[in-house]
């Protein structure tokens, strides 16, 4: 594979397949790189913020969208101890989707990707992993790809790093990141509903632990809140002294922390926060993770990515139909 393109996009995720489709559907063409051979990753961002159906109800993909499974959140209740009270009220907001939409990222990936490959300017490639990026002088022209069919050359007249908070693009870009910490990590996990449960997400405050539970139709997504490093010890008070953690923070839930079989059933989040001082250098701009990668506190991440790819295409895509950005225009972004 040795190709010549407008634009590459090293990452398919959110704020890679929205740029794609963007620039694709104003005519610049684009390859989408994604490592990986499908979507599928559990526990990624599925919190479909208003602002981002908002984004989407604006290019007409709205209605679409929602024929997707998907559940809606128009409140969240947030539990001290017995007290509780009502956190947030989408319903108040002046928009037409007046909620957030819970949906898996590969539905909502797959979703993109279908709506993207309606342009012909556009292209994903699954399995295609950037490995190096090409640099000619000072500037960056391209990327060396790897496939499983074999090693190529893409030249581009930009390279967009958007493969996320370990990205590979900003780090051979040497770039520079400035760790901001983060005094926590996140421990993902599923228990089963039951009938009578409430639909709506619950954040629970109990003895310093935060638990959040989002409901997912045949199954709670739920977050326990761990300070930095912490879960090695919690694993050394084995699983039984786990559960007895677990029953403590899920409320109504509490009876069905058994369902937590061993510890392969939980899933550490290691959260990383951090920023690029600067997002771009000649030839090559970072958006998304790759450029600042969000705490999971209120689902952000995902639609600040949508957000960047809005941005990135609302300001380079005119550029790129004839020439080159230069670095100031992309700063932009």
């Amino acid at each position: 594979m040795n190709l010549n393109t407008e634009v590459v996009i090293a990452g398919g995720g959110p704020a890679g397949m929205m740029c794609g489709l963007l620039l694709a559907r104003a005519g610049v063409d684009v390859w989408v790189l994604e490592k990986h051979k499908d979507f599928l990753r559990d526990f990624r961002g599925d919190t479909v913020h208003p602002s981002t159906l908002m984004i989407l109800d604006e290019l007409g993909l709205l209605d679409r969208f929602l024929e997707k499974p998907h559940q809606e959140v128009t409140e969240v209740t947030a539990e001290f101890g017995k007290e509780s009270f009502k956190g947030v009220d989408f319903s108040r907001l002046p928009i037409r989707a007046k909620f957030t939409a819970l949906m898996p990222q590969w539905d909502f990936l797959d979703f993109l990707a279908e709506e993207a490959k309606k342009y012909p300017t556009f292209h994903l490639a699954m399995e295609a992993e950037v490995i190096e990026l090409l640099a000619k002088k000072d500037r960056i022209v391209g990327v060396k790809v790897k496939t499983p069919d074999g090693n190529g050359d893409m030249l581009a007249r930009l390279v967009i790093g958007a493969d996320g908070r370990d990205s590979r693009v900003r780090d051979k870009a040497k770039l520079k990141v400035r760790d901001l910490g983060a005094p926590f990590d996140v421990l993902w996990l599923r228990l089963p509903v039951e009938a009578s449960d409430p639909t709506q997400p619950v954040g629970r405050f109990v003895n310093g632990t935060l638990f959040v539970m989002l409901y997912r139709g045949d199954y709670w997504q739920c977050a326990m809140v761990i300070p930095k490093g912490a879960f090695n010890e919690i694993k050394k008070e084995g699983l039984s002294g786990f559960q007895a953690r677990l029953r403590t923070a899920a409320g109504f839930a509490r009876d069905r922390v058994e369902s937590i079989k061993s510890f392969d059933d939980v899933k550490l989040l290691t959260v990383t926060v951090d920023r690029l001082t600067k997002w771009a250098r000649k030839g090559l701009l970072c958006i998304g993770d790759a450029a600042h990668a969000m705490s999971p506190v209120g689902g952000v991440g995902i639609n600040l990515a949508i957000q960047d790819a809005v941005a990135t295409a609302n300001i380079l895509a005119p550029i790129l139909a004839r020439r080159t950005p230069k670095v100031r225009e992309l700063a932009k972004v």
